[in-house]
C-alpha cells in the first residue's frame, strides 16, 4: 500500500514536470494524479513495459500526463 503511494507520487511528479504544472501541484495532488493516471493509462494503453508496485510505468506516466493536462485545462490555473 505505501509502496503504491510512493510510486504514484513519483508518477504524478513526472507528469507534472512533463506538463509544466509540477510547481503548482502539491504532494497529495501528485499522489492522486499518479494513482488515477496509472489506472487511466493502463485502461487505455494496457500493461506493457516495466512494472513497479503493480503499475506499468510507461502507460501510467502517459495516463497521468493526460489527466494533469485535462484537469489543468478544465480548471485553467495558469501560474
Amino acid at each position: 500500500m505505501i509502496w503504491s503511494l510512493i510510486v504514484g507520487g513519483v508518477i504524478g511528479a513526472v507528469a507534472g514536470a512533463i506538463t509544466s504544472k509540477g510547481a503548482s501541484m502539491g504532494i497529495i495532488a501528485n499522489v492522486v494524479a499518479g494513482l488515477i493516471g496509472a489506472w487511466l493509462g493502463q485502461a487505455l494503453f494496457g500493461t506493457w513495459g516495466p512494472a513497479l508496485a503493480g503499475m506499468a510505468i510507461v502507460p501510467s506516466i502517459i495516463g497521468a500526463v493526460i489527466l494533469v493536462a485535462v484537469v489543468s485545462f478544465l480548471f485553467g490555473r495558469n501560474r
